[in-house]
């Protein structure tokens, strides 16, 4: 498929349409980030790059991480993991608190604010050092050994996590929080501010449409049924509470983050990311989600 034309008709054309999404402005750090900022990456099953426009510039993919600490840890324990959090997709927004309350502290989903924050403690709990271990992980799936933390990132989180913290403790009312809500929070800051540029964002997904297999080692990660059901997750609950809409309009799993990125995989053909800062009401890249809809519409071909 040419998929480098694909993407230039596709970059020409979101251009036009008025981007009418808004910064996340509740973390500072990323609210000084320029929001005409607009890239695309797809890399094929057999590794070959394709981008277009700031493709190789560094963001922080934020809540995209949920799906690298979720499957580390799922990998590690197995269905254990599904006793402290759910699999089911929330309807709300992914920062409430409301759904706990009924739900005694077992958060919907891994991918909500809640969920992350209950794997951050089991990554605290499985690894001796969590921070190190995943920064390295990220590093290997991506090849690039420059990826880091934006220590800025974590700052301006950590300042203005009240509502974050609010969740840490509120679980750990419920005894489904084991370490100090401080350290929890340390860790799921610092996976959120890992930054990557599309390109590495795309390749480091590159495991979830290779069954399990990381393509650049040949290493299985997870195996081919924890592979499918991670894509699972993603296909229901990867976009908060606009996952029905995108699954609708895209047909593909994929994961988004308040800092504009969307990642999104088409199993044994692709994976694709677009960086674009300026998110929808539902806190989804406006162009990100612009962009997808394009893409498997123009080549006629999702997992559906």
């Amino acid at each position: 498929m040419a998929f480098q034309d694909i993407l230039d008709s596709i970059y020409t054309e979101v251009l036009q349409v008025e981007n009418t999404g808004k910064k996340a402005d509740y973390i500072p750090e990323i609210e000084k980030v320029d929001g005409d900022k607009y890239g695309i990456a797809l890399v094929d099953i057999n590794q070959k790059v394709f981008t277009k426009g700031d493709a190789n510039e560094k963001f922080s993919i934020q809540s995209i991480s949920k799906v690298i600490t979720t499957s580390l840890i799922f990998s590690k324990i197995g269905n254990e993991l599904w006793k402290r959090v759910g699999k089911e997709p929330s309807g709300n927004a992914f920062n409430s608190l409301i759904q706990l309350e009924f739900e005694k502290g077992i958060p919907r989903n891994p991918f909500i604010n809640a969920g992350a924050l209950v794997i951050a403690d089991l990554m605290l709990e499985h690894f001796e050092n969590p921070k190190e271990y995943l920064l390295n992980f990220v590093r290997e799936l991506t090849e690039n050994p420059t990826i880091n933390y934006n220590q800025n990132v974590i700052q301006s989180e950590t300042e203005n996590g009240y509502r974050n913290a609010a969740l840490v403790n509120f679980i750990k009312s419920f005894d489904n929080i084991k370490h100090q809500p401080e350290e929890v929070l340390d860790f799921y800051y610092h996976q959120c501010s890992i930054e990557m540029t599309c390109v590495d964002l795309a390749k480091c997904f590159q495991v979830f449409a290779n069954n399990g297999v990381i393509p650049q080692s040949n290493k299985q990660f997870l195996t081919s049924s924890q592979c499918k059901r991670m894509n699972a997750l993603m296909q229901m609950c990867g976009f908060y509470d606009q996952a029905g809409e995108f699954t609708f309009k895209v047909g593909l799993p994929g994961k988004s983050g308040v800092g504009g990125g969307v990642v999104a995989i088409f199993p044994n053909h692709y994976t694709v990311a677009v960086w674009s800062p300026k998110l929808n009401k539902k806190g989804n890249s406006f162009y990100g989600l612009e962009t997808l809809e394009r893409l498997t519409t123009e080549t006629e071909a999702s997992i559906f």
